[in-house]
């Protein structure tokens, strides 16, 4: 058991990686070079809305990246839209820009593809490995609030 445990958190950051080798693959076929495959993440997991830079982090997995750079180069090559918050003038909201919504549109039908071949390959049902992969992502939230509400560190034990 706990083999599979350590290799199923091993594979995870792994199956993280490739998709991202997966994306700039797809990048490079639409010979889009002014953004990277991390780039490209964020820009799909804002898709059509409109949100703080706070927020926009808590929303995706992006290893090892540094999200507010990464929206500085998105802004100068032209794929975000920053503005000042209405109720906040300290804070910026972003949003896609028209350059933005195109890249996302490809990306979005390279994975519909994606999952095409999938499907095709045997793999249809990804729903109960999201299922597995959330129940996961619970048990290692509710340790993580426990040991941070009761003042132990990750080390202590």
């Amino acid at each position: 058991m706990k083999e599979n445990y350590l290799e199923s958190v091993s594979l995870i950051e792994r199956l993280h990686r490739l998709f991202l080798e997966v994306i700039k693959c797809e990048l490079d076929s639409l010979k889009v070079e002014d953004i990277n495959n991390v780039q490209a993440l964020v820009l799909y997991n804002l898709g059509d809305e409109q949100i703080s830079i706070g927020e926009l982090t808590t929303r995706g997995c992006y290893l090892g990246s540094n999200v507010s750079y990464n929206l500085k180069k998105m802004i100068q090559n032209g794929y975000i839209d920053q503005v000042t918050s209405k109720h906040d003038k300290r804070s910026y909201i972003i949003k896609l820009s028209s350059k933005g919504v195109s890249l996302c549109k490809k990306i979005d039908a390279a994975l519909d593809k994606h999952i095409t071949a999938l499907t095709n390959s045997g793999i249809n049902n990804l729903g109960d490995l999201v299922a597995q992969l959330k129940k996961l992502e619970f048990f290692w939230s509710t340790i993580s609030v426990r040991r941070t509400r009761f003042g132990m560190s990750a080390r202590k034990r």
